[in-house]
């Protein structure tokens, strides 16, 4: 099959009228290091970003080998594999974590920039650190998305910066001669007893967002009916984990309890993981990265916290958080909770109660409603 842009899919992502694989910037960031691709021998170009597969497979069409690529969502990695696949060129790239081996030695970096400055501060200082002395970094966006900020972050671990012109709403920033390179390191802040790590991108950052303060807030610790399902049979999971703040906190107040935190995103995985260490419950919060909960079977679950999403990359989308309350009722056991804090707005109650079981409301705010709803 003939490469296209065109022709990508967002499968196993939600697929949707609006929400689309490709885009405009995507399409510049190719035409506009296409020169410097040219000049590169295999495995010297590294890919960051990518959405579902345009930029890495893009280049792979025009020749690229070797190209090495990380990509933060779990279905952004898979939606690129089974992209790959259905053009043959699956053998024309490697997924790797944000770490050292995936620049090391690179020439050309292609990044489509996070819209979070802490997630492209440790991608630049990552690139700085370990790339060529030559590298060329071309990260572009939508208009819309970018702020001048970028550029300052860009300029903390490049010399040289230059911006393309604008076409179709969209914008590169290119970045050369490369110093004072580092690490992707966490930062650190305690809340109410619980130091939170988070590595850049991370929903919240080293804060505690508003909602699941109040899930914190108005879960029990010793009375009520939730010991019991904590500490009956099946997991107890943290869906949706983030910076790991639930995860942890259940750990800390149930000091014989093993939870599971589970998300998608590579930076939340690597936020929770570091939380855990941080607040000394490691051995006992299994941190997963995973597409919804695919890696846990039906009915093994007594309780599962979650304080859903509702983007789907940069785009507002309200059907995930459905598909998240539809794998909850998968995972638990008959009598399990899945407990919810959800924007009121967003009228979440009867999806959970159609999905899931009878649901009542736990707290409520200004902002935000907690829900506890009971598997049929």
């Amino acid at each position: 099959m003939t490469f296209s842009l065109d022709g990508l899919r967002r499968w196993p992502d939600v697929e949707a009228p609006g929400l689309v694989a490709t885009d405009a910037a995507d399409r510049l960031l190719l035409d506009e290091s296409a020169a410097a691709r040219a000049g590169v021998e295999d495995g010297e170009l590294t890919v960051i970003g990518d959405g579902y597969g345009a930029l890495t497979l893009g280049a792979a069409a025009d020749g690229g080998r070797g190209i090495r690529v990380h990509q933060d969502p779990l279905t952004g990695e898979r939606a690129l594999a089974a992209n790959a696949e259905r053009f043959a060129l699956a053998d024309a790239f490697a997924s790797l974590p944000l770490g050292a081996d995936l620049v090391r030695g690179a020439r050309v970096v292609l990044v489509r920039l996070p819209r979070s400055l802490e997630a492209l501060r440790d991608i630049a200082g990552l690139i700085a650190a370990h790339a060529e002395p030559d590298v060329v970094v071309f990260a572009g966006g939508r208009i819309k998305h970018m702020t001048l900020g970028m550029n300052d972050v860009l300029r903390e671990s490049f010399a040289r910066l230059d911006v393309s012109h604008a076409r179709q709403k969209s914008r590169v920033l290119v970045a050369r001669e490369p110093h004072d390179g580092r690490d992707p390191a966490p930062l650190q802040a305690s809340h109410d007893g619980i130091v939170v790590c988070a590595f850049g991108g991370a929903f919240a950052g080293s804060s505690i967002d508003i909602g699941t303060r109040l899930l914190l807030d108005h879960l029990p610790a010793d009375t009520d009916q939730l010991p019991r399902l904590l500490h009956g049979p099946g997991a107890v999971i943290d869906f949706a984990c983030g910076t790991g703040v639930i995860a942890v906190a259940l750990a800390l107040r149930h000091p014989d309890l093993r939870i599971l935190a589970t998300d998608q995103s590579a930076a939340a995985v690597a936020s929770a993981t570091a939380t855990a260490r941080a607040n000394g419950v490691e051995e006992r919060v299994d941190v997963v990265r995973d597409d919804m909960l695919g890696g846990q079977p039906d009915g093994s679950a007594s309780f599962i916290a979650l304080n859903p999403p509702f983007h789907s990359g940069s785009a507002v989308h309200e059907g995930i958080a459905p598909r998240m309350f539809a794998e909850a009722a998968r995972v638990l056991r008959p009598g399990g909770e899945l407990w919810t804090v959800w924007n009121s707005g967003l009228r979440y109650r009867q999806a959970l109660e159609n999905t899931v079981g009878p649901t009542r409301q736990i707290a409520r705010n200004a902002k935000f409603t907690v829900t506890a709803s009971t598997r049929h």
